[in-house]
């Protein structure tokens, strides 16, 4: 009941993957969740925990200001505070849970996240309270013997939580101070008729964990462990006792065991994860958002592909429409085209589109995207798919030096209790984690950096992968006790959360305050509000995240603009022809330095090899350079059959208008849904949940899509060894394939 994961940053050494195994191991009905001070694990750990059949109780050890929380005494260098542990029964009991842990980040910060009297008896409703360790208040004043202090703090806990929801928390930590605070606890229990609760304070998982976590405490407050005046703990028993550990050791106390099963059962807090919450877009006058979105969308047609478009396009057009209305998404689009909107009237540079958005001809006549999705064969299934309800995920590049506007109009627009950007987590990758575990330890800096440089610079790399691929990391680890102990320290810290800061590009808009969902954290050096729950969470609880990015090339472009209007040359991007011959001769040269996302080395020398001459050249050359199709052999392939080297065949008369502009090669995923739906009679639908499932080679799903698709290519009187060709060919390149509105 009182646990601090790794969200107890750089203090909690338990991974909640781990935690859970071993509450598992242990049959243990519930288990708890007590962070210092916020709640940025809450959701991982509830859904995990209930996945494994568990009951999570979510709680916080929070910091109460021994004062009013706005005081800012400037000789109190530690910011006093007292710990006390809340655990939340109920709805009620987690909505003041996440107003404490804001506050005490927006208004009380000072060293740490506090809160104060004041605000306990505001929102005390649904919460259970624990007198915390040796720094709770209560455990704080007996251990000075101040008994009379103690039992007037204790009561004042029983007025604001009631009697019933307050326990006091005794520990057996192998610390003797702690035992004579024990006595002094249970004595007091009786004196003013409150339960007791036993508890562990657990900071790591296993006792042999001890060591990591010292070093742990090293790297948070910079320090060495032979430093003596260093933040330490005193004992090696803060881990995740077994109940027969805990049993044993309040065998005198067996109420205080009892009651942690009280406590559990009287916590039971439920969510509903992954509704969709959705933000309204609100207009003046009697239009809803579907009326007012088909009236902007056949403006932008109209505009774009004229006053007479054709077939095509008005089927598209309203075939897009309904599934947006029917899937709820009308007001998302007009939240996108709002802020968009704002951008180019204020002519702060949009990108002209990024990922499957650019699928969509809505999307386009909205001016969301620049890309015509009919002129280039890009489908909006792609983007959302009608038989599987998926949220909407528009990324939107901004310039660099203006996107702050943007976010700051969104606030403004939609509420500054509405919208927050979203934290995220760094971690301790496997060079940092060694170079810190080895300053810790006070090894020399040269050795130290020698180790780390021995771990190759593969993308994502862990200790134990680049143990098994260097050899002479490998070597070095065996030959030396000394290096053994850094890297198997390291290994045991790496991936822990080491510090939270605010996500590139994530802003959420919630449908009404913020709080509602999610508590809500302020870094002590920056002035944004950002929310405690990370990507991950936001879409769990259902919140709807928004990718505002900063893109450095759209303000280079501006500044190029800018200066070729004060030469007296007035430039519209827009306007530039993109079948333009000396531009492809220049990229064939491979001159790109500069270029956006054509500017390196390997790039640039597939440039010369392929000599595009073509738009659609470079849409496939975007697609392709990447390592598995370069490790492949699939560019020189393509590069062959451009050039006529290789003749370009098709397997059938079908396929070629799907693979005429690649040559003959499946290289997009858009690709693989249209052969789906050519072939085998599939709806674009279908067709997209083939292309997922090939992509993330789910195999039981496999095998039932090769049966629909042999079947309903027979239909269309193909062979079925033809068929099953085709399939395996398309579930071959399917590892490969990049999705084409992106390219």
């Amino acid at each position: 009941l009182h646990l601090h994961t790794e969200y107890s940053l750089l203090d909690g050494a338990i991974r909640i993957g781990e935690l859970i195994e071993m509450a598992l191991q242990y049959n243990m009905p519930a288990v708890a969740i007590t962070d210092h001070g916020n709640l940025f694990g809450a959701i991982d750990f509830y859904k995990k925990a209930k996945d494994a059949g568990i009951k999570p109780i979510i709680g916080c050890e929070l910091y109460v200001a021994q004062g009013n929380r706005h005081d800012r005494n400037k000789t109190d260098t530690k910011g006093s505070y007292f710990h006390l542990v809340l655990l939340a029964k109920d709805p009620e009991g987690y909505k003041n849970l996440v107003t404490l842990v804001t506050k005490a980040y927006t208004e009380g910060f000072y060293y740490r996240p506090r809160i104060d009297m004041e605000l306990l008896q505001q929102h005390n409703k649904g919460l259970i309270a624990l007198t915390a360790c040796l720094k709770g208040e209560v455990p704080f004043y007996l251990q000075r013997d101040m008994i009379d202090t103690a039992r007037e703090a204790a009561v004042r806990y029983m007025d604001i939580f009631g009697a019933d929801n307050l326990y006091l928390e005794i520990q057996d930590n192998g610390m003797t101070e702690q035992i004579d605070v024990n006595k002094k606890l249970i004595a007091l229990s009786r004196d003013i008729d409150v339960k007791l609760v036993a508890t562990n304070d657990c900071h790591y998982l296993r006792r042999e964990d001890a060591t990591a976590h010292d070093i742990l405490l090293c790297i948070q407050t910079g320090k060495t462990i032979t430093d003596t005046d260093r933040m330490r703990f005193k004992t090696s028993e803060l881990y995740f006792k077994s109940p027969q550990e805990m049993r044993q050791a309040f065998s005198e106390t067996p109420e205080a065991i009892l009651n942690t099963r009280e406590i559990a059962e009287r916590c039971n807090l439920s969510f509903q994860l992954y509704k969709n919450m959705l933000p309204q877009y609100h207009i003046e006058g009697a239009a809803t958002p579907e009326t007012y979105l088909k009236g902007l969308a056949l403006d932008g047609l109209a505009r774009k592909i004229g006053p007479q478009p054709s077939t095509q396009y008005t089927e598209r057009f309203d075939t897009e429409l309904k599934v947006i209305n029917k899937m709820g998404f009308a007001s998302y689009f007009l939240i996108v085209w709002d802020f968009i909107n704002f951008a180019r009237k204020k002519d702060i540079p949009v990108g002209p589109g990024r990922g499957s958005a650019a699928g969509s001809l809505i999307a386009y006549c909205l001016d969301i995207t620049d890309i015509d999705p009919i002129k280039y064969n890009l489908l909006f299934e792609r983007f959302l798919n009608p038989d599987r309800i998926s949220m909407p995920d528009i990324d939107v590049d901004f310039c660099k030096d203006r996107r702050g506007e943007v976010i700051i109009y969104t606030a403004e627009r939609y509420g500054k209790d509405h919208v927050a950007q979203i934290i995220t987590f760094g971690t301790m990758a496997a060079k940092a984690s060694v170079r810190d575990v080895g300053r810790a330890l006070g090894m020399p800096y040269a050795e130290v950096d020698r180790i780390a440089k021995l771990i190759p610079g593969t993308l994502n790399i862990t200790i134990k992968e680049a143990l098994e691929a260097e050899v002479e990391f490998r070597s070095a680890y065996e030959r030396s006790e000394e290096v053994k102990r850094l890297i198997d320290i390291a290994m045991r810290l790496e991936g822990l959360c080491r510090h939270a800061s605010t996500h590139a590009a994530g802003v959420v808009i919630s449908p009404t305050p913020l709080t509602d969902y999610t508590p809500l954290y302020k870094h002590p050096s920056e002035d944004a509000i950002i929310t405690q729950f990370d990507m991950g969470s936001i879409e769990k609880i259902g919140l709807l995240k928004f990718d505002f990015l900063g893109l450095k090339t759209l303000t280079v472009l501006r500044r190029t603009l800018q200066y070729l209007t004060e030469r007296g040359i007035d430039l519209v991007l827009k306007d530039i022809p993109v079948d333009d011959t000396e531009t492809y001769e220049l990229l064939s040269r491979g001159l790109t330095t500069g270029v956006f996302q054509l500017e390196s080395p390997g790039m640039r020398d597939i440039l010369i090899k392929m000599s595009p001459n073509r738009f659609e050249d470079l849409i496939a050359l975007v697609a392709l350079y990447r390592p598995g199709p370069i490790g492949s052999g699939m560019v020189d392939d393509f590069i062959k059959r451009k050039k006529g080297q290789t003749p370009v065949t098709y397997d059938l008369p079908q396929l070629k208008d799907i693979l005429d502009e690649t040559y003959g090669v499946i290289l997009y995923q858009e690709q693989v849904m249209r052969i789906a739906n050519k072939l085998a009679g599939f709806t674009m639908g279908q067709a997209d949940i083939l292309r997922k499932a090939m992509g993330k080679k789910i195999a039981q799903e496999m095998d039932r899509l090769k049966d629909d698709f042999v079947a309903g290519a027979i239909n269309n009187s193909i062979a079925e060894k033809m068929a099953v060709k085709i399939f395996d060919l398309m579930a071959m390149f399917a590892k490969y394939g990049f999705n084409k509105s992106h390219s």
